[in-house]
This record gives structure tokens, C-alpha cells and sequence, in this order.
């Protein structure tokens, strides 16, 4: 029996674990990335870890994040960044270079090698053949010292693509109508492996849009092969190389397969507030739009843009919309600027922001009160904008031009005869702003600002747990609602302290003060907890407030092992009914906690003792032995350092 792609990658990085789905598994990582909304929070556990330099192929950081610089903490943050990653070992691209996921794709992306990066966005390397996955920043940490990424190995999910793009369908078409057969939670312990003819008529920036939003659908990570397309885009960039093939073999099994025909996607949307509520953009087509934002780490490739300024040239924006373009690489802005296309863009009316993240994280450009935006983004979870009221949709770029244009949302048919944009044979290539790691030998001195805080600690598990609901909340909560992320907080990321009284706001404005009070507690929550971002400051947020345990009817996989990670226990409800019996304020008792997470380990339940009934409530921690040892050590630090 042959191997699938998802099964090539991880049996030649494979250090422990058997190749079964469900079961514990550990790989070794060739590269790693940082942004510097995570970076700074990774870097400070680096350096806890004790390690002196980085032990990966390549290691780089960004600054793309927090690049609105209203006071000193963003500057002091990337200041910090750029010594600790000169100090450590670690490649640094300054702000303006552009995104993490557009860059590295660029610049250091390999086919057949693992990418492990503190943003939910890595997989966007699987659109060159890597095995690229977001995790937290103290795995990433972790993988710099030369530490193995642990993860249960997935179902492998094929998605055969047939056929080839009708005129005004694109890659982000395609992605939204896989969002829209299986939802949010569809890829959950799964690879997205694409496969099929239709493969062969996408580009590597195609691919790259639909591996991105891979982690809409809560999957592990996404992947195409590397054939001669990711041949010819890494000879364009200098980097042939680089490149190796990478295919299924002919007798690969899958465990699911699913089959998307592309010739009959249509112009889809994902309407407010969440990427798998889809619609064709005909369905709702007229609907009147007062802001236009495109690009993003998945829609601003060289091509995405070239394509916009081609839809704008020789026209004009409607009056009363406000346009919004952020290309997603110096490279990218380089080669507009060089070929007359950025003067097109300007031409018409465009607002031309810097390559970086911006309006897709709240990071600048909020709409106005109740304003209706589209984005080229891949998320837009109420609020996320940096404005609570306003109504999100996520779009190609074309219906965002078309739309633009008309003030109205547009299918882009109506635009006539779709531009033909090819890619380049050779790209500008100019990594001057790509800083390398300092000589071994060289004494580098790490500038630390006020704002830099010492990050929370978690402590062993004790024989009693005790604590009361601090918070309860429904299903999908995001990590957004967890930890806000907007242009006023993402300048604290690195003050852990501070953002702790904000956490869980959305859902319950009072629910700091509560956690304060209390001493810390539980947070109780329904499907899908967790998901969203990689951002660590989820569960670093929670341990501030002395959060001890969150019980779930189910978790996001990325924020489950933050919790981990971080010595806060992810209690699944065996029976989901005893949500509906557990109120606010109700106290809680684990007797012999740290025996029963041990247990927990071998399959059995942890009981958690409600107070006010004397009911016992059975719960399941998802744990294998290894996590079990991070838990009952109070996370992974502390489990890390115990074992050197």
C-alpha cells in the first residue's frame, strides 16, 4: 500500500509515534516563523528554555502584526525582537518586508520540509509541498532548541479537484465552497490533501489561498504536491534549487475523500460573522458596501494585485466607498511600483496602506457604525474588524473590485472579459530588509522595553482542585472572544498583565473583576472552544486570571494544546447535558486531581464534583502520557527545563 503526501511528509520527520490516526506523534521541524503579535511571547520562552541558539535549518521573524505605531510599545516590541533574534540564531524581516506567510513562501519556503509557525496561517506553506502548521508559541520555542512538534497524527482527507476555473472564479472561491460543505469544524484532526487534474491549472499563489484558509475548517494542515508549477515559481524566485517533487504514490489511501468539479464554483461570499456561512455572491448581490479592504496573508500575492489594478485602470472607486489595498510583500509593491500597476491602483482611488496584516486584524481601517465591509481577508468573526457593529463578508478579489466600483456588492461577470494575469518568470528579488543572526562568537545585547512583562507561570497540580464557574459560554467561541485582538491591545502582547483584564470580554464584560475576586476558577463552554487563532495569549490570559480549568463539550485543536502547554486542564463533558445543569457561580471540587489526571491518560473519566447538587459530572481529558506529564508539571516550561 503507497503513501499519500500528508503520510510521505511525516514518515521522513517522524521521531516517535506510530502512523495511526488518533495516536500521539512526533515530528522534527526544519523551520520555524514568528510574527510579532506571538513572536515576543516566544521569544521571552526561548530564552526561559535556556538554550543559546537556534538548532532548525532556518528560523525567521516578522514584524507584520503590530506595525501601527501610536505609542512606544509596538517599536519597543519589535526592537526587542530584532536583538533576541540576532542574539539567538534567527533570520529577521523587518516591518515593511511584508507578511510572515507571503514572505516565507517567497523567500524560504521548501518543498518536502516542516514549517512550524506561532500564527494559525502557516499552512499556507503547504501550497509548495512543506508540511506547514500553526501551534502555539512555546511549541515553537520548543522546535527553535531543537525539540520535537508532538501533534496526534490526522486523518488525511483527499480533495479532489476536477476540471479548471471558469473566467471570474478563483482559488478563494474555491476554499469558501470547501467551508461551505464542511464548516468551521469539518477539518478537525484532519489533513486537506488536494489532489486531481484540476490541480495542475492553479497556480502557487492559488494553492497557497486555499492551504491558507485550510485553518477556517480546523484542519491540522492543508497540502498540494510539488510539481512543475512549484518548480517554476521557485525558479522565479531565484530558488529552483529549492525544489524537489512530491507526489502521492498511485495506491495512496485516504481516509475520506471529497470531490469539488471547479468549472462549477460560482462567486461565493462568506457573510457575517463566520467564514463557513456561505452564499453565492448572486444571491445577495446589490447589497449596498461602504468599505473595501484586499489583501491579507491570503489574498495579496503578485498576481492578486496585478489582477486588481488591471480591474481598476483607467476608473473609478464609487463615492461612497472607501477602498483599501495592502499588498503583502515589499516584493510584491516593488514590482507594482516598477511596472505602472501601484499608479493604476492609486489612479482610481485606492488607499495604499503597507505591506502588512492591518485591516484583517483589527490593526487600522475599523468600518464605520454598522457599516458593511468586504474583505479579502480569512476571517470575519464579529468585532474582529475593530468595530462591533459592522458586518463582514469575505470575498475574492475580484467581486472586492467589482464591488468597489459599483458601491454595491457585484458578481464580477459584470465587469465583462476577465484581465489575464500570467505569472512571472522572474520575480524582483531584494531581501535588504531580511536581517541574518549575529556570528556565534559575536556578543549581542537583548533591549527589553517597560512594557515587556514576565509572562505567567502555572505550578504542579495539587491534590484538591477547587473553584468556582466564572464564565459560561455557547459554542465557537473564538479566540477572539477569548483574547480581543485590535489596534488598542495588540501593543500589549508582551504584557500579559495587562490584557488579562480584558479577557473574555466580549462574551462577559465582567468576567476579569469575577476571576480576580474568586481567586480563579472554570470556564465552561459548548462545541468547538477555542478556535480561530494560534494566539497563545488565549490561555496565557486565562492563567493570569487563575483560570485552572476550562469544561467544554469539545476544543479547537490549536488552542486545546495552548491550554496544555500551558498547565490549564481542557475537561471534555462526557455527557453534553451537564452543561445545561452547571450555572453561573457554581463551585466546584476535583479530589485527588493530580491522581485522576494521571488516569485520565489511561481512558478514564476525571469526576468534577458540582457542589450545590453533590453531583458528580464525568469528563474526559484528551491526553496522551506526555501531556499528562506537561500537566501535572504545570506546562510545558516547566516540563521542558525538568528534562535537561
Amino acid at each position: 500500500m503507497g503513501l499519500n503526501i500528508t503520510e510521505k511528509l511525516i514518515k521522513s520527520h517522524l521521531v516517535s509515534g506510530e502512523m495511526t490516526a488518533g495516536k500521539e506523534i512526533s515530528i522534527k521541524i526544519d523551520q520555524t516563523l514568528t510574527q510579532d503579535s506571538t513572536g515576543t511571547m516566544a521569544y521571552l520562552q526561548f530564552e526561559a528554555i535556556g538554550i543559546p541558539r537556534v538548532k532548525t535549518e532556518k528560523s525567521v521573524a516578522y514584524i507584520d502584526h503590530n506595525t501601527l505605531q501610536t505609542g512606544f510599545e509596538n517599536a519597543d516590541d519589535h526592537k526587542y525582537i530584532q536583538t533576541v533574534a540576532r542574539k539567538h540564531g534567527v533570520y529577521f524581516s523587518k516591518p515593511g518586508n511584508g507578511i510572515c506567510h507571503q514572505v516565507h513562501l517567497e523567500r524560504f519556503g521548501k518543498p518536502g520540509k516542516t514549517l512550524l509557525g506561532s500564527d494559525s496561517h502557516t499552512p499556507t506553506g503547504g501550497g509548495i509541498g512543506m508540511l506547514a502548521i500553526g501551534a502555539g508559541g512555546l511549541d515553537v520555542a520548543v522546535a527553535m532548541g531543537g525539540g520535537a512538534y508532538y501533534l496526534t497524527m490526522p486523518k488525511v482527507c483527499r480533495i479532489n479537484l476536477t476540471g479548471k476555473l471558469s473566467p471570474w472564479v478563483t482559488a478563494k472561491d474555491v476554499i469558501l465552497e470547501v467551508l461551505r460543505r464542511l464548516s468551521v469544524k469539518g477539518g478537525v484532526g484532519k489533513v486537506m490533501e488536494y489532489a486531481g487534474e484540476g490541480i495542475k491549472t492553479l497556480s502557487v499563489p492559488q494553492r497557497a489561498t486555499i492551504t491558507n484558509m485550510g485553518a477556517e475548517l480546523g484542519a491540522t494542515t492543508s497540502v498540494f504536491p510539488s510539481d512543475d508549477v512549484t518548480r517554476a515559481f521557485l525558479k522565479a524566485q531565484g530558488r529552483e534549487d529549492d525544489w524537489t517533487p512530491l507526489s502521492a504514490d498511485a495506491d495512496a489511501v485516504y481516509d475520506e475523500e471529497v470531490t469539488i468539479a471547479l468549472d462549477e464554483i460560482q462567486p461565493l461570499v462568506a457573510c457575517p460573522h463566520s467564514p463557513d456561512n456561505i452564499k453565492t455572491v448572486q444571491e445577495i448581490e446589490g447589497l449596498a458596501v461602504d468599505q473595501v479592504a484586499i489583501g491579507s496573508c491570503t489574498n495579496s500575492s503578485y498576481t492578486d494585485m496585478m489582477t486588481v489594478a488591471a480591474l481598476l485602470k483607467g476608473k473609478t472607486v464609487d463615492p461612497n466607498v472607501s477602498l483599501v489595498i495592502a499588498p503583502g510583500s515589499k516584493q510584491v509593491m516593488n514590482m507594482l511600483a516598477a511596472n505602472g500597476a501601484l499608479a493604476d491602483i492609486i489612479s482610481a482611488g485606492a488607499r495604499i496602506l503597507e505591506c502588512g496584516c492591518g485591516p484583517c486584524i483589527g490593526m487600522g481601517q475599523a468600518p464605520a457604525t454598522n457599516a458593511v465591509s468586504l474583505r479579502t481577508v480569512n476571517r470575519n468573526f464579529e468585532g474582529r474588524s475593530g468595530t462591533k457593529s459592522a458586518q463582514v463578508y469575505i470575498v475574492s478579489p475580484e467581486t472586492a473590485v467589482a464591488s468597489a466600483l459599483s458601491g454595491r456588492l457585484t458578481d464580477p461577470h459584470a465587469l465583462g472579459d476577465a484581465p489575464l494575469v500570467s505569472m512571472p518568470e522572474h520575480f524582483m528579488v531584494n531581501d535588504n530588509l531580511i536581517l541574518p543572526p549575529a556570528p556565534e562568537d559575536e556578543c549581542v545585547k537583548v533591549v527589553r522595553g517597560p512594557n515587556i512583562q514576565p509572562f505567567p507561570k502555572n505550578t504542579k497540580i495539587p491534590k484538591e482542585l477547587k473553584g468556582g464557574a466564572l464564565i459560561k459560554v455557547g459554542d465557537n467561541i473564538t479566540t477572539d472572544h477569548i483574547m480581543p485582538s485590535n489596534a488598542k491591545l495588540l501593543p500589549f502582547r508582551s504584557n500579559v498583565p495587562y490584557l488579562a483584564d480584558y479577557c473574555l470580554t466580549p462574551c462577559d464584560a465582567e468576567f476579569p473583576a469575577r476571576a480576580k475576586t474568586a481567586g480563579g476558577g472554570f470556564i465552561i463552554a459548548g462545541q468547538n472552544y477555542g478556535q480561530g487563532s494560534s494566539r497563545e495569549h488565549a490561555a496565557l490570559a486565562p492563567l493570569q486570571l487563575g483560570v485552572k480549568g476550562v469544561i467544554a463539550k469539545s476544543f479547537a485543536r490549536i488552542h486545546m494544546a495552548n491550554l496544555i502547554n500551558n498547565g490549564i486542564l481542557p475537561f471534555v463533558f462526557v455527557n453534553e447535558w451537564d452543561y445545561d445543569s452547571i450555572q453561573l457561580g457554581d463551585e466546584f471540587i476535583i479530589k485527588y486531581a493530580a491522581d485522576q489526571v494521571s488516569g485520565a491518560a489511561e481512558g478514564q473519566n476525571v469526576m468534577v464534583t458540582l457542589l450545590r447538587t453533590g453531583e458528580e459530572i464525568p469528563t474526559r481529558l484528551n491526553i496522551s502520557a506526555r501531556q499528562r506529564d506537561i500537566l501535572l508539571a504545570g506546562g510545558l516550561l516547566n516540563y521542558t527545563k525538568e528534562g535537561q
